[in-house]
This record gives C-alpha cells, sequence and structure tokens, in this order.
C-alpha cells in the first residue's frame, strides 16, 4: 500500500480519504438510486404522466448550479488552500437538506424539489472537492488503484445505508406502515449515516495546498483564474477531448444511476422490497468492479481501462431492453454494478493525470462540471422519452445508450502520455511566480 501512496501521506490518511466516498455513498444510492426516486414519483408526485420528468428536471436545476460555480469554487479552494473548509460547508449542506425530505409528502411536493435540488448541489459540489485530494495522495503510477480503493469502499458505503435502510422497510412493512411513513424515516437514518460516517475524512486528511497571497482576492478572481482556465484548455488538448468524452458517457451513466429503481419499477413490474435487494446486489458489483479495476486499469492503460467498461456499458443497455422477464434483468443490473465502479474510478484518475498539478481543485471543478451537465442530458433525455412515448421506458432506456457509443468513439483520439507532459509544462508555469519572488516583484 504504501508504494501507491506519496512519501509524506500515511495510510490512515488514505483511509480519512477513501471514508468520504463511504459517507456520501449513502446519499447517491438510497435518495438518487434505491428508494427516495421511486417514492417520489409514485408518492410525492402521485405516479402522474409527469412524474419521472419532474424528478430528472429537479435533478437538472441542481446540477445546472453546479456547473455554474464548480469551476469558481475549484479556483477559490486553489488560492485560499480552502478544499477542506469547503468540503466541511457542502457536507452540512447535504445533510440538512437530506434530513429535510422527511417532510416529503404530496402536499409539499415543492418543498420536496427544492431539498432534492439543494442536497443533490452540496452532494455534487463535495464530490469534485473530494476528488482533488487524489493526486496529492496517491504517486501518479498507482492513481487507478487508489481511486479505485476509494470507489469500492464508497459501495460498501451505499450498500451499508442501503442494508440499514431496508431492514427498517421490512420492519415497517410488518407492522403495516405505508411508504408514506417510513420512507421518509429512511431520509433522517441516510443523512445521519453521512454526518457520522465522514468524521474520518475531516480528523485524518490534510489540506497540502498552500495559499497564493498575492492572487488569494476573493471571488472575482476566481473568476479571473477560470478565464485563464478556459484559455489553458487550447494547451491540453488532451484533457479537452477527454471531458468532451466523458460528457457523452457519463450522461448514460447518470441516467442509469438516477433511474434504475424507476426502470425496475415501471418496465419490469418489481416491488419496492425487489428494487431495495436489486439495488444492494449491484452496489456489491460495483465495488468489486472499483477494486479490481483499479489494478487492471494502472496495468493495461487508462483509456483502455475505460473504453472496455463502456462496451459493458453497451452490453448492459441491450440486454436491460431485451430483457421481459428477471433472470436477464439480473445478469443485465450487475453487469451495470461491475461496470459502474469501474468506469467512475478509472474516470476519476484519469483526471488526475491529464490536470496540471498546481490546478487540481480548480480542473476538477471543470471534470464536474461536465459530469453535471452529462448529469443533465442524461437524465432529461430520458424523463422526455417517457413523456412523448406515454410512459415507454425501453424505448429512453435504448436512446439512452446512444450515449455511450458516442463516448467511444471519442475515446481513442486521447493520448495519456503526451497529456500529461502538456500538464506538467502548465504547472512548470504556474509554479514559478511563486518560487521566484524577485521577479514578481520586478513585474
Amino acid at each position: 500500500m504504501n508504494s501507491a501512496l506519496r512519501s509524506d501521506v500515511r495510510p490512515r490518511e488514505l483511509w480519512g480519504w477513501a471514508m468520504y466516498d463511504f459517507a456520501n455513498s449513502g446519499y447517491t444510492t438510497v435518495v438518487l438510486t434505491a428508494l427516495f426516486n421511486a417514492y417520489f414519483v409514485t408518492v410525492v408526485a402521485g405516479n402522474a404522466p409527469w412524474a419521472t420528468l419532474a424528478w430528472t428536471a429537479a435533478l437538472s436545476v441542481s446540477y445546472a448550479l453546479i456547473v455554474a460555480s464548480a469551476p469558481i469554487i475549484g479556483a477559490f479552494a486553489d488560492r485560499h488552500a480552502a478544499k477542506k473548509r469547503l468540503l466541511v460547508i457542502t457536507t452540512l449542506g447535504c445533510v440538512l437538506f437530506t434530513g429535510l425530505l422527511y417532510f416529503a409528502q404530496t402536499d409539499t411536493l415543492w418543498f420536496a424539489l427544492a431539498c432534492v435540488i439543494m442536497s443533490n448541489f452540496f452532494f455534487g459540489t463535495g464530490e469534485n472537492l473530494i476528488a482533488a485530494f487524489l493526486p496529492e495522495i496517491a504517486r501518479v503510477r498507482s492513481l487507478g488503484r487508489v481511486s479505485g480503493w476509494g470507489w469500492s469502499l464508497g459501495y460498501i458505503g451505499g450498500l451499508t445505508a442501503l442494508g440499514v435502510c431496508l431492514m427498517y422497510v421490512t420492519w415497517a412493512q410488518a407492522q403495516g406502515q405505508i411508504a408514506a411513513q417510513f420512507v421518509p424515516v429512511t431520509m433522517l437514518m441516510t443523512a445521519g449515516l453521512f454526518a457520522l460516517s465522514s468524521l474520518p475524512t475531516f480528523l485524518l486528511l490534510r489540506e497540502r495546498a498552500l495559499p497564493r497571497p498575492a492572487q488569494a482576492v476573493g471571488f472575482g478572481d476566481a473568476w479571473r483564474a477560470v478565464r485563464q482556465s478556459l484559455h489553458l484548455l487550447r494547451r491540453l488538448p488532451d484533457l479537452r477531448r477527454f471531458l468532451v468524452c466523458t460528457l457523452f458517457y457519463q450522461a448514460g451513466i447518470q441516467a442509469v444511476i438516477i433511474l434504475t429503481a424507476v426502470y425496475a419499477h415501471q418496465a419490469m413490474g418489481f416491488t419496492l422490497r425487489q428494487t431495495l435487494i436489486l439495488i444492494i446486489v449491484v452496489n456489491i458489483t460495483a465495488a468489486v468492479g472499483a477494486f479490481l479495476f483499479g489494478y487492471l486499469q494502472d496495468r493495461i492503460g487508462h483509456v483502455r481501462a475505460i473504453a472496455l467498461t463502456l462496451v459493458g456499458w453497451i452490453t448492459t443497455i441491450l440486454l436491460a431492453w431485451a430483457a421481459r422477464e428477471p433472470t436477464l434483468f439480473w445478469v443485465a443490473a450487475n453487469l451495470a454494478g461491475l461496470c459502474l465502479g469501474a468506469t467512475q474510478s478509472a474516470s476519476r484518475a484519469l483526471m488526475g493525470v491529464l490536470a496540471p498539478p498546481s490546478r487540481l481543485a480548480e480542473f476538477y471543478g471543470f471534470w464536474g462540471l461536465v459530469v453535471k451537465l452529462a448529469s443533465i442530458a442524461g437524465p432529461l433525455t430520458y424523463g422526455a422519452t417517457t413523456w412523448l412515448t406515454g410512459g415507454d421506458h425501453r424505448r429512453a432506456l435504448l436512446l439512452t445508450g446512444s450515449y455511450f457509443v458516442v463516448g467511444l468513439f471519442l475515446l481513442p483520439g486521447v493520448r495519456v502520455a503526451r497529456g500529461r507532459r502538456a500538464a506538467l509544462r502548465i504547472d512548470r508555469l504556474d509554479r514559478i511566480p511563486i518560487s521566484n519572488p524577485t521577479r514578481n516583484n520586478a513585474s
């Protein structure tokens, strides 16, 4: 393990960093993937024809807020060495608004939508910030496996949160309670688990970045830094192409994450209990995929590893589309789990290779911006298709799968070694004013 870490990083700090993946995965698993999304469509929105579209639209609003703010927050974090402080704020925000989903009922539709928007905004912003710590912890040659350790622990966290909620749901149903009674309680449980599990991160993870006093003015300065970074993307063609590629294949991934439970219920006729069990099993396969593909990625290369997972995603979509009985759908769902863990881990690691080391939070902010744009496009494509086709979830799934095909087409143009050299050139230019104050004064 120590050989994968930078010289000043100890295993307990790696554990503290990875525990944030464990902590925040409960939110995505319970709220976005398995439980609250289906509850919103069937109970809060009364299973109306526009219910799925309303759910995806609410998430799209939150992603639009992240798109607008992510590079600015990243630039601010880099210049003020504030990644950890901002991570505390985003964690508290996500915990608060997740807990407020306790009040989501049929007569509080707009309040529920507002809480979904805000909780997902804070979640997504925190996700960008924690990812920016990865290149400070792992050696470049080990980014894949270290990212995989975090993602696999994250899926275990999602599995833990969902397992706790499933036990409560089973007990509540045995007591004769209905979804409107027991689902809100699971929101409190999810918020509490997130808060508790994130404590090791804040106790053990170090902020290694140093403030840049000459540049650290405020958010106005951050805006100028973002414009500069957009200009720098012209000198980072491989990073730019990877971001475009990410936009497409992440659109497909985000649709699958957000709408798995809805598809299982609407297209396959799964009960709530069957859906929760399905998501639990998928989290196990996702953890396995993230862990094993991290090692494979370091061995065969980042681009080949991602390409392999995209082929798996295309196969998954075709199997799920063709499934008319549970067995084939279970096969598709578990293949999706393997691909999910592998793709997310590999993408985060490759971003760490292609981003200039002096601008990690800023460029991970751009990465988060792209992922959130994809999170708007993918689910909205699915939701709009179901609305326009009178609830045809199979056609919506097939159309969403086309995003993986485009991503696979674009990916081979990314040259990792060339991209790394370009990132290091920019990093050296960034460090010249900091290491040569005389030159600063002269200018």
